[in-house]
């Protein structure tokens, strides 16, 4: 199903990232994470993309397996690295499993490359959006950052060129993570004056684990909020206590962004279900069967 439909119907649309694990039976962990999350009943589940393609095979290899399984699927593909005629192969492979849904992205290069990119055929963002658009058979999500991409220069010039990919093609976004609500309204707000109007679902990473949120941030350039810097000191020695509290903290991020008629909420898993399924019991969402919006009127 396109993922677009999901968004035409339904508010707010609950949604899971996981991603390929690095081990041999990789298929095995993902049987079981679809058997917790089926549970949970999310619109669509997404499957990242490592540095450089360095996850391709294993991301194709998972976006079919839940597809399989009978979820919807968003694969995440990068341009980085990859000439059109590859490109091209990966998403025949996807067709053939009914994987209807990109995030596309422009990537990053493999560590070993540290900040040299491979351009190869489609160098931005903008450039594999276009080339999906001229398939015309995959549902095109865009990456968003609220607080700018790290490499921009300038936040606004980072808009602008989201804005370029809404109308190269880009059907809803999904945004970096944040830790701030008002980050995100803020940037919500802006977009909307500058004339995107499609969905955009919040990225959410959970506050568990100190070192993760840590090394993720360093890499992403989002900002920690005084709250959460105080959850982290405190219980720096403590951490199943930092787990129970950044947990409470994450609840209130989302029924925050709820009660706000946010679009969606995009859960970044980390592949634990357990925390996922008490955030969710948490906020009182209720499982749904999301249909697209041809039959969404009929199964209210």
């Amino acid at each position: 199903m396109r993922i677009s439909k999901i968004y035409a119907a339904y508010k707010p649309v609950i949604s899971f990232e996981i991603f390929p694990p690095r081990t041999e039976d990789r298929a095995d962990i993902v049987s079981r994470l679809a058997a917790d999350f089926r549970k949970l009943g999310p619109a669509f589940i997404s499957v990242t993309y490592g540095a450089g393609g360095t996850t391709r095979e294993a991301t194709v290899e998972i976006a079919s397996l839940l597809s399989g399984f009978g979820f919807t699927v968003m694969s995440h593909l990068t341009g980085v690295g990859h000439t059109v005629k590859e490109v091209d192969e990966l998403l025949a492979r996807l067709h053939a499993a009914r994987v209807e849904n990109i995030l596309a992205l422009r990537g990053d290069p493999p560590r070993e490359t540290a900040n040299i990119y491979t351009a190869g055929d489609l160098a931005y963002a903008v450039d594999l959006i276009r080339h999906l658009r001229s398939k015309g058979v995959f549902g095109i999500a865009a990456a968003a950052y609220p607080e700018g991409h790290i490499e921009s220069p300038r936040i606004d010039r980072d808009w602008r060129h989201l804005k370029e990919k809404v109308d190269a093609g880009a059907e809803f976004l999904v945004t970096q993570l944040f830790f701030d609500n008002r980050v995100f309204y803020h940037f919500l707000e802006s977009i909307r004056r500058m004339g995107i109007f499609c969905p955009v679902t919040a990225g959410i990473l959970p506050v568990l684990n100190a070192g993760l949120l840590k090394r993720i941030v360093s890499l992403c350039g989002a900002s920690v909020p005084a709250k959460v810097l105080s959850l982290l000191d405190r219980y720096a020695d403590d951490p199943v206590s930092l787990e129970k509290a950044g947990l409470e903290y994450t609840t209130a991020q989302v029924a925050d962004l709820i009660a706000n008629d946010v679009d969606g909420v995009h859960l970044y898993t980390l592949n634990r279900p357990k925390w996922v399924a008490q955030l969710l019991n948490n906020i009182g969402y209720k499982r749904r069967e999301y249909l697209p919006a041809s039959q969404a009127g009929l199964a209210r």
